[in-house]
């Protein structure tokens, strides 16, 4: 007999499915509960709470990045692309896009550098409560690189301009030097942080949106506190505030103690670093 927790998997997952294959469509809530035979209340709840975002935040996402991805990779004019989008008008579109790629259309073209805002989110269906002895973090190995990029699609709305060739290449060094951390739950790579010893930094810290509530990002934080910092301050960088394209990773991080620190600019997007100050004799640990 299925549980309450299956069933909201099964829900989420129907959803997603649905979405996927109809993304060249004009879609929203109600459509695609009709479609999967749940009410629109009961699915907005379960599918926020298991994805990490709304129904509609989650087909925006999505159709901006299938569009981004037809604005590098084809020659159909932008208008084109924007009906595809689920948008009746070129400047719709525009607004939307610039809004959440922070370039037009044509200048994102132009660049000829596709990212991803969201990439399809496969849910996992059997999930470990925590402390059942099936989770743990260790050092990453370059055997599970292949590992960690299936998981990367699942968390890249977290990380403006993440190009997955690039980081791949990125993702060895960062094994190879041991500073690559795996948080697994049996045979799933659920979380996953690298870091910089010498810079004092985490330069990436993905949770899969399953497991957001599940304690993983505040145990990956807590081992590098403890094993790599020695208690030391360590900073990140994140969305700035306000930005539309943030699904809460800037609120996640304060959440974990992080402070606003200077903004920057990175590969041309506005970002904002956030520090995480020493432990303080005392207190904490």
């Amino acid at each position: 007999m299925e549980n309450h927790k299956d069933v909201h998997i099964a829900a989420t997952a129907a959803a997603i499915s649905y979405i996927e294959s109809h993304l060249g469509e004009k879609m929203d809530l109600g459509r695609v509960a009709a479609a999967v035979h749940y009410s629109k209340f009961y699915l907005h709840r379960m599918f926020t709470r298991t994805v990490g975002i709304t129904v509609h935040g989650y087909i925006q996402r999505r159709q901006l990045t299938e569009a981004a991805r037809l604005l590098v990779f084809s020659a159909k004019p932008i208008l084109d692309i924007a009906w595809l989008a689920g948008y009746e008008s070129q400047q719709a579109f525009t607004g939307v896009f610039k809004s959440m790629y922070k370039q037009t259309p044509m200048e994102y073209r132009g660049n000829q550098a596709f990212y991803p805002l969201q990439l399809e989110c496969v849910l996992n269906h059997h999930i470990s409560e925590p402390g059942s002895g099936r989770q743990w973090i260790c050092y990453a190995t370059q055997d599970d690189i292949p590992a960690w990029m299936d998981f990367l699609p699942l968390v890249v709305d977290g990380f403006p301009c993440l190009e997955e060739r690039e980081y791949g290449k990125r993702l060895e060094a960062y094994v190879g030097q041991r500073q690559a951390l795996a948080f697994w739950d049996g045979d799933a790579l659920v979380g996953a942080a690298t870091f910089s010893r010498q810079a004092g930094s985490i330069d990436f810290l993905g949770v899969h949106p399953q497991y957001r509530g599940y304690g993983v990002a505040e145990a990956l934080l807590d081992f590098m506190r403890t094993h790599i910092f020695g208690g030391h301050g360590v900073s990140i960088t994140t969305f700035r505030q306000g930005d539309p394209a943030d699904t809460g990773q800037r609120e996640g991080y304060k959440r974990l103690g992080f402070v606003e620190s200077e903004l920057l600019t990175e590969f041309g997007y506005p970002t904002q670093r956030m520090v995480l100050l020493p432990f303080v004799e005392g207190v904490g640990k």
